[in-house]
């Protein structure tokens, strides 16, 4: 054999062997994405919408997609998914966070003593003062997270540094007062329903099959820039502080790596408080949803959202109209949203 012709042949095993190499990665790496491990679980995402995005994929909202939304209003019930706020409700302790609190500052009677603004005894007896004050953890009751909520080795959403833009008065990056208006097909996936049961067992975790039986159940398909809302039955227990909070139910990670990276959805929601469920399934981390929706993939989270009226409905699909409140710097806010149920797209 000639030395060109050995040289040639060496050539071909080459590329044969590299070709081979490159469809076993191409397969390897297809698998990966069907695994909860085919992202780097130690970086933020970096947003598809550019540096100066603040606001994740709330992008999806636009002009277009909310008058398609808006065109198809049905109107003849509006359903409100917000809870009350009252004194010793459901609220998270485990960090040390302050509970809701609610107190009187002004009262008729206290006002016709206190004469507070000098307009004398007359004019307190006729024109009656009432005021009050209330404080709380930014994650109470129906609220919504924004994406500095949780970040990874001291970087957020799309790269933002604590260390560059986090002051005493909050973030001065995609802080909760960046969020549109939120207009959107609303999703409810009801879970207890599909399954059965008023509420799902204490911890359990819900599955990417479980969404996906329930959706067919509902026959309901999920569409990018839906609003996804989860419903446990957890909201059943609202009432009794100590219950709701214990050992709630909550969504997997490839659950929620399902309604974003195949569903589409823009933002993810549930009846329950923190989403996900304890203890973690991720060892290296113990809030893995939160990272995974905020940091990675800047999907807000709504927590605490009033669903049952919904379930009993059987509405599955309507327009979410809501907005939180405009905290400069915040992570997160109350939310006040509704659910008005949309005439069939034909007509």
């Amino acid at each position: 054999m000639s030395l060109k012709l050995a040289n040639r042949l060496f050539g071909l095993f080459l590329l044969a062997t590299a070709s081979i190499f490159t469809a076993f990665s191409a397969s390897s790496a297809d698998a990966d994405k069907r695994t909860s491990n085919s992202f780097d679980s130690q970086q933020v995402g970096v947003s598809p919408w550019g540096p100066a995005d603040e606001i994740g994929r709330l992008n999806l909202i636009t002009p277009a997609s909310r008058a398609a939304i808006l065109a198809r209003l049905d109107g003849g019930k509006v359903y409100d998914l917000a809870t009350d706020y009252y004194l010793g409700m459901p609220s998270w302790q485990d960090a040390g966070d302050p509970h809701y609190q609610f107190w009187m500052t002004h009262t008729p009677r206290g006002t016709a003593i206190d004469d507070p603004m000098g307009v004398g005894e007359a004019m307190n007896a006729t024109r009656s003062y009432t005021g009050t004050a209330f404080s709380m953890y930014s994650h109470t009751g129906t609220h919504i997270d924004a994406l500095n909520h949780f970040g990874i080795h001291g970087k957020i959403w799309n790269g933002f540094k604590a260390d560059e833009h986090l002051g005493d008065r909050g973030w001065n990056r995609t802080g909760i007062e960046k969020f549109p208006p939120l207009i959107a097909r609303g999703v409810l996936i009801d879970v207890a329903a599909a399954k059965g049961v008023e509420m799902l067992a204490d911890q359990y975790r819900i599955t990417r099959q479980d969404l996906k039986d329930a959706l067919a159940r509902q026959k309901t398909v999920l569409q990018e820039g839906d609003i996804v809302l989860i419903r446990t039955g957890r909201m059943k227990l609202f009432d009794d502080p100590k219950a709701y909070m214990s050992a709630p139910p909550g969504m997997g990670l490839d659950a929620a790596r399902y309604l974003v990276e195949e569903g589409g959805a823009m933002i993810v929601g549930a009846d329950n408080l923190s989403f996900e469920t304890f203890p973690s399934e991720v060892e290296d981390d113990y809030v893995p949803l939160h990272t995974y929706l905020l940091a990675q993939q800047g999907a807000p989270i709504i927590e605490l959202i009033a669903l049952d009226e919904l379930s009993k409905d059987k509405v599955y699909e309507f327009a979410f109209i809501g907005g939180p409140l405009k905290i400069r710097g915040g992570d997160a806010a109350p939310l006040r949203p509704v659910a008005v149920p949309l005439r069939s797209s034909s007509q």
